[in-house]
């Protein structure tokens, strides 16, 4: 077992050797609004019984997943093109030949020490460790267990101490642990030099991704009813990057009570999907708005209306518009030509007509020569207003 535990000591001499003044500056630019970085491992056990076991394992840079172990083929896939970081190919083999041994090595371990604890199959064993950057902070390492998906122990300063209602079982074995100086040492230097080092040269390789700013789509539709007379409110917004965002449904300034947000959800295209939804009686939803907030909207924030309201004003606002424009453009126009002499004036002289015993065809050709300008005058009033409309 303290084999086992002293791999991950071999990782302080193949990390970088500290962190870069690029690294500094963009842990620097990602922590101006006070918000802490951190770099993640999630390691999830399914022991089914004393022979099988599927093993999980995944990195995390802040809300970026960066790595994920293929248990299959033993190896690390690099979720993204920067994922590698500054390291070298030898110092990646290296990485890799660590975590065939503890993905390998620990499920024994755990089994070997199933009686010894009680551990009754099948169960489930999850570790999150690693370490956050707080703005004008030393780093901060964490590293938590759980076991069949209730917080069971956690390291703390130099000692393992039991979650709060773990039980005896997670006693026992913390006690167990905390016999062995040696790792709480590697413990130490594992979370509170290593990962920050880590943390610095992924951070510096995926600087752009860090930085990269998404704004959000947002809409609102109606969920199933929860009773007669009351609707449910829905505000959908999606494909916003970096996650962080608030959203509320409010009536003016005030937010709602009641206001349900669920969890943000990941994109596949990297960017973030949240749903917001409202209770509220039928009678009430009118001039209720979804607001959000997100740092890639400049401080501007993105409302949108329940009830459609605003978008009908801004329909009639604009047909009014349009009316003007044809009133003061092409009205005086309309207006002189129509007031001009022409052929279909009942003052229009008759000698514009031969006279005679025949004058079926003067009239016929007079009749043609009215339409005729009726037709050129009504295309060209076409024509302005189809050209007032294009400057709209």
């Amino acid at each position: 077992m303290l084999l086992l535990l002293l791999l991950p000591l071999l990782f302080k001499g193949i990390l970088c050797p500290g962190p870069s003044p690029e690294a500094g500056h963009v842990l620097g630019s990602h922590q101006l609004a006070g918000e802490p970085l951190s770099f993640h491992m999630i390691q999830i056990f399914s022991f089914a019984n004393h022979s099988w076991v599927n093993t999980q394992g995944s990195g995390w840079l802040g809300e970026v997943q960066t790595h994920r172990w293929d248990s299959v083929l033993g190896t690390i896939v690099y979720q993204l093109p920067w994922s590698r970081g500054n390291f070298s190919k030898e110092e990646l083999e290296n990485i890799n030949g660590l975590l065939q041994l503890y993905f390998n090595g620990f499920p024994q371990e755990v089994q070997a020490y199933s009686s010894q604890f009680q551990l009754e199959y099948p169960f489930v064993i999850q570790i999150s460790s690693g370490c956050t950057m707080h703005p004008g902070k030393a780093p901060e390492a964490f590293l938590n267990g759980a076991y069949q998906g209730s917080d069971f122990l956690s390291l703390q300063g130099y000692s393992w101490k039991p979650s709060p209602g773990a039980g005896s079982r997670a006693q026992n074995v913390c006690k167990l642990l905390n016999r062995y100086r040696v790792i709480k040492e590697i413990a130490k230097n594992l979370l509170g030099d290593t990962c920050p080092r880590l943390l610095a040269c992924i951070a510096a390789a995926g600087k752009s991704e860090l930085e990269r700013q998404v704004k959000p789509e947002a809409w609102v539709s109606k969920g199933t009813s929860p009773g007669p007379g009351r609707l449910l409110l829905v505000c959908h917004v999606s494909g916003f990057h970096p996650k962080p965002v608030w959203v509320r449904w409010m009536r003016g300034e005030q937010v709602q009570p009641g206001t349900q947000q669920g969890e943000v959800l990941p994109n596949a295209d990297r960017t973030w999907y949240l749903r917001v939804t409202l209770d509220v009686a039928a009678r009430e939803a009118t001039g209720l708005t979804c607001r959000v907030k997100h740092s890639s909207l400049g401080g501007h924030d993105l409302v949108i209306h329940w009830d459609g309201y605003p978008v009908l004003l801004i329909l009639i606002c604009l047909a009014i518009m349009v009316t003007l424009v044809m009133l003061i453009v092409v009205g005086p126009w309309f207006q002189k030509q129509s007031s001009n002499w022409n052929v279909c004036s009942p003052q229009a002289p008759s000698l514009a007509f031969p006279t005679g015993p025949n004058i079926q065809e003067p009239r016929s050709l007079g009749n043609q020569l009215c339409l005729a300008q009726k037709s050129w005058m009504k295309n060209r009033f076409l024509k302005k207003v189809k050209i007032s409309l294009s400057k709209l």
